[in-house]
């Protein structure tokens, strides 16, 4: 039957009300927040990389956080720090965006202002990071823009302002029973609400999801196979000898593949850059300025080296060194080229996302194998590590000599600069403490009585191992079997045969470097230059 036109009017919606009001206005910030992020990201990604905000705020973050927090993180979370770090970042944000919304209930314009604010933080978090123009400030701000007209739309939805619907307002059922015209109104006023925001959820899904779609392009193309072809080294390494890897059921290999490296840096996204694009610059106390392509640093004569590498925050007993076969530069080669002036004493490397690393000097030229390295256990860098040139300096730890996706060479003295761990309290020169490790059994085991293998791995780079020795229940110290020498840049493994007996027993190693000196007993933190004591783990004997 048709309707009379006397049955039918338009009507305003009326607004959200009771629990489902609040719960749609902070749903509005934390959407609104949500378009402003990705938004911006997505402009960064294809305007400024380097620009996007939650990257920039977080990176400003870390550069800001006081030592004994991140020491914290990378001892907590690991080689997960980083993702802690953006959740950390994300869920303060989020509960930001909740009391946002919640504050437009009664002070629209004022929420508004506050999501408009958290734009300007990104902006000048953007525009302030090293490299950082005018540029940088553009993604956060067109985020932020984005963002305030979401709140603006939702708020507008919740609220029923501008929103209207025809309903039948006479006929069988009387205006207000329970199936009637305001009911009919409460229904659709809901349902604007989620069109509304399902609508904003396809917005910062399809922007996010573009902006790591090409990211991600750009960062395979940047290592694609058509980069870089490494040249043979002059002198190329035999195979690993049998002697120097033992093969030990769980204790680390001789040479560490590449997935399983450890990281850790302050790159919250991996830097990216073509090789056509990457520059070395060395300048300084110099005699001549310097600027080689990669094709020009290529054209020297390479060298290939099994390091080992050891980060300063590593614990007693970590997981932060690993061993690597290694094409490269000689450091020295590339500074001579340049003429190093009289009085530097300091080789500050920097990468191309800021971070900047002092070296002495005269570790590049005592003859050690210092190299601007290329490749990695046969491939080019990955990403990850540095590609797609990074320094590697033997028996250093990384804060001072392993600078990743190098692009700059300052030769000058330690009195005139303190690179960025230094700022942050950490001694400017750091040798690698000699240091030995328990890989098997691990920590907690339950193995059966019996003859059993205590074994794992030690370093002392640069010095060498001369020995390591083993302890059971705090009884005589007993020599370890170890490995053949590689070099005394390297880690040797080593094992003990233990006839173990029933019951719980206390596990200890310690190791001597080539010129006598034995790692300390007295346990010391990694800040400021690294880790000291003897690695100890309980097991239980069946």
């Amino acid at each position: 039957m048709l309707l009379d036109p006397a049955d039918i009017r338009t009507t305003r919606l009326p607004p959200l009300t009771g629990l489902t009001r609040y719960v749609a206005a902070a749903l509005s910030g934390l959407l609104a927040a949500g378009t402003a992020i990705a938004v911006g990201h997505l402009v960064a990604v294809v305007i400024v990389p380097a620009a996007s905000p939650l990257l920039a705020v977080g990176g400003t973050f870390i550069d800001l956080t006081p030592e004994w927090l991140k020491s914290f993180a990378i001892r907590t979370f690991g080689a997960n720090d980083k993702i802690a770090l953006l959740g950390g970042i994300v869920s303060v944000l989020a509960l930001a965006a909740f009391g946002i919304g919640l504050l437009a209930i009664r002070r629209p314009r004022l929420a508004i202002g506050m999501i408009g604010g958290l734009g300007v933080v990104g902006a000048v978090a953007a525009f302030l990071r090293p490299g950082g123009s005018l540029l940088s400030v553009l993604p956060a701000l067109v985020g932020a823009l984005v963002g305030m007209s979401v709140l603006v739309i939702l708020q507008r939805a919740a609220t029923g302002q501008g929103y209207s619907a025809v309903v039948q307002s006479a006929g069988p059922l009387a205006a207000g029973s329970a199936n009637g015209p305001a009911d009919v109104d409460v229904r659709v006023s809901r349902r604007r609400f989620v069109t509304a925001g399902a609508a904003v959820g396809v917005l910062i899904a399809a922007s996010g999801g573009l902006g790591i779609l090409i990211a991600g392009r750009r960062a395979s193309a940047a290592t694609a196979a058509g980069g870089p072809v490494i040249p043979a080294p002059l002198e190329p390494l035999a195979a690993v000898s049998t002697g120097a890897d033992l093969a030990i059921d769980g204790v680390s290999s001789f040479i560490t593949p590449n997935d399983a490296f450890y990281r850790v840096d302050t790159a919250l996204q991996i830097p990216v850059i073509t090789p056509d694009e990457w520059r070395l610059r060395i300048h300084g106390m110099v005699d001549r300025e310097v600027t080689l392509t990669l094709d020009e640093l290529l054209a020297y004569p390479t060298i290939e080296r099994d390091i080992t590498l050891t980060c300063v925050s590593n614990q007693v007993g970590g997981e932060y060194a690993g061993n690597a076969r290694w094409i490269g530069i000689p450091l020295a080669t590339v500074l001579e080229a340049a003429g190093v002036q009289a009085g530097a004493d300091q080789i500050v490397s920097r990468s191309i996302d800021g971070m900047s690393i002092g070296t002495p000097t005269a570790v590049a030229l005592d003859g050690r194998d210092a190299m601007l390295a290329v490749a990695m256990n046969g491939e080019p860098l990955p990403a990850v590590h540095g590609y797609p040139v990074r320094m590697i300096v033997p028996g250093l730890y990384g804060y001072v000599s392993a600078t990743k996706w190098l692009i700059e060479l300052e030769l000058t003295t330690f009195d005139a600069y303190d690179p960025y761990w230094v700022q942050r309290g950490w001694s400017k020169e750091a040798p690698i403490k000699t240091m030995s490790r328990i890989d098997a059994p691990k920590p907690l085991a339950r193995i059966p009585a019996g003859r059993t293998a205590i074994a794992g791995v030690a370093w002392a780079q640069h010095r060498g191992v001369e020995g390591v020795e083993v302890r059971v229940d705090g009884a005589a110290w007993a020599k370890a079997r170890l490995a053949e020498v590689d070099t005394i840049d390297t880690w040797r493994q080593w094992i003990y045969e233990w006839d173990a007996t029933s019951g719980n027993h206390t596990l200890e190693v310690r190791a001597t470097d080539a010129t006598g000196q034995t790692q300390p007993e007295s346990r010391a933190e990694p800040f400021p230059n690294g880790a000291t004591g003897w690695h100890s783990i309980v097991v239980t004997v069946t």
